[in-house]
């Protein structure tokens, strides 16, 4: 009769409290991104501004309102791998770029220029059978492979891409003058967190406004797509349709929810879509926050469609949408084109290098407990191990022996255990982390 009366006790009682981390509806860039993309403002690729040189191909990007040109540049990259980055022409100051992933100076391919339709131009790579076809207007880009069209970008029209700005209060030319009137509102200028971001306690000041970017990307016949670790979410990625995107930003998410695109430990934006014969991968080269969303549209059998007088019936293959955003830096994304899934490995490898051998104490037992109280306890629990005759390689401190339990308090003086314990080899070779 007790037990039959005890509460159940879910997992989902023990999951993160969600209202102290941010959801897509709080995040300024994104609401940003949805609003302004709703009223459909296109770009233009400007063809006659095209230069091909040794490395690369360069163009310009006009957005008609903004009247203010972005550089795009297009790479071909041994082995398969198309290159497209996007910035503005003159900013402000330079954008952030991420350094220190690439491997190395990649070995690019020349790119050569190919008869097309008036308003595309078309860029071969290698042998020729890649090719990106890019189209004036409205802007677009098709990347080819054997004649067909394996992916589009922009194809949707969510090109978006914030230009840095001089502060209001600093603007006293005549066209600053202008340009400060077209401002938004007070109100919107805090609701779409344009200068200032809010959030519970935290308060985020951007000296030279927003500056987010997004591109979206159409994989033609695929339906499965896996990658952009780390989220408690199933292999297979999913249709983001009916709720949040899925958010790569870097947080120690305590009790984590499963099933839940809300980002975790890690963040690494690179993602993979596969089908029989093809395999392509996607690597968004940007440290910020980023949302990512996926929209699926199975294949049907058949639609009708009217040719003439007469009804015909039309194949519609699949295809996925994938919009991604990120708060700041440049749009800077690697195209690897496959075929196989160990090519697409290949080519990531290629650019990021591959897993560096573990030194060999790494592989023995590693003993990690939270928390230690202090520093006898650690020498307490050494010792025990000596006392039981069990062998061991790598003993982890918490972050409990730090002040305030900050990990800067990891390499400062005022840690409560001395640094030799902090971090020892002692006779018995065992380190201390």
């Amino acid at each position: 009769m007790e037990s039959a009366e005890k509460e159940e006790i879910s997992v989902e009682d023990e999951a993160v409290d969600k209202s102290i981390f941010k959801d897509c509806s709080k995040i300024a860039f994104y609401r940003r991104q949805k609003q302004l993309l709703s009223k459909k403002s296109t770009y233009q690729a400007l063809l006659d501004s095209v230069t091909i040189g040794k490395d690369s191909a360069r163009f310009q990007i006009i957005n008609e309102p903004a009247k203010v040109p972005l550089l795009a540049e297009v790479c071909g990259i041994e082995g398969n791998i198309f290159r497209l980055k996007i910035n503005e022409e003159i900013p402000l100051k330079p954008r952030y770029e991420v350094p220190d992933v690439l491997t190395s100076k990649l070995t690019t391919v020349r790119l050569t220029s190919c008869p097309g339709d008036t308003g595309s131009l078309v860029l071969a790579s290698g042998k020729g059978d890649l090719k990106c076809h890019i189209m004036a207007n409205p802007f677009k880009v098709d990347l080819v492979s054997e004649e067909e069209v394996v992916m589009s970008i922009n194809s949707l029209g969510q090109l978006y891409f914030e230009q840095l700005q001089i502060p209001p209060k600093q603007r006293t030319t005549k066209k600053n003058e202008e340009d400060a009137s077209t401002d938004t509102t007070q109100e919107n200028q805090e609701e779409l967190g344009l200068w200032e971001e809010k959030f519970e306690n935290f308060v985020d000041v951007k000296v030279n406004g927003p500056a987010s970017i997004g591109l979206d990307f159409s994989l033609h016949g695929f339906e499965h797509l896996y990658g952009i670790p780390q989220h408690a979410e199933s292999h297979q990625l999913k249709n983001t349709s009916d709720g949040d995107a899925y958010r790569l930003y870097n947080l120690d998410v305590y009790g984590y929810k499963i099933h839940d695109k809300m980002g975790i430990y890690g963040s690494v934006p690179y993602l993979l879509a596969h089908k029989l014969g093809r395999t392509l991968g996607i690597f968004w080269l940007n440290a910020s926050e980023t949302l990512v969303e996926i929209k699926t549209e199975p294949a049907v059998k058949y639609t009708l469609t009217q040719m003439g007088p007469v009804a015909a019936k039309q194949k519609v293959g699949s295809r996925t949408d994938v919009h991604w955003m990120s708060e700041s830096g440049i749009i800077d994304v690697f195209l690897l084109t496959g075929p196989t899934p160990s090519d697409v490995f290949k080519q990531y490898s290629y650019l990021t290098g591959t897993q560096a051998m573990p030194p060999l104490f790494s592989l023995g037992y590693h003993q990690c407990r939270w928390n230690y109280e202090d520093e006898q306890d650690v020498k307490a629990v050494d010792a025990g191990f000596d006392e039981h005759n069990i062998p061991y390689d790598v003993m982890w401190l918490d972050i409990e022996h730090t002040e305030g339990k900050s990990l800067w308090s990891l390499v400062t003086p005022t840690s409560r255990l001395t640094p030799t314990t902090q971090c020892m080899l002692r006779p018995k070779n065992r380190a201390f982390l």
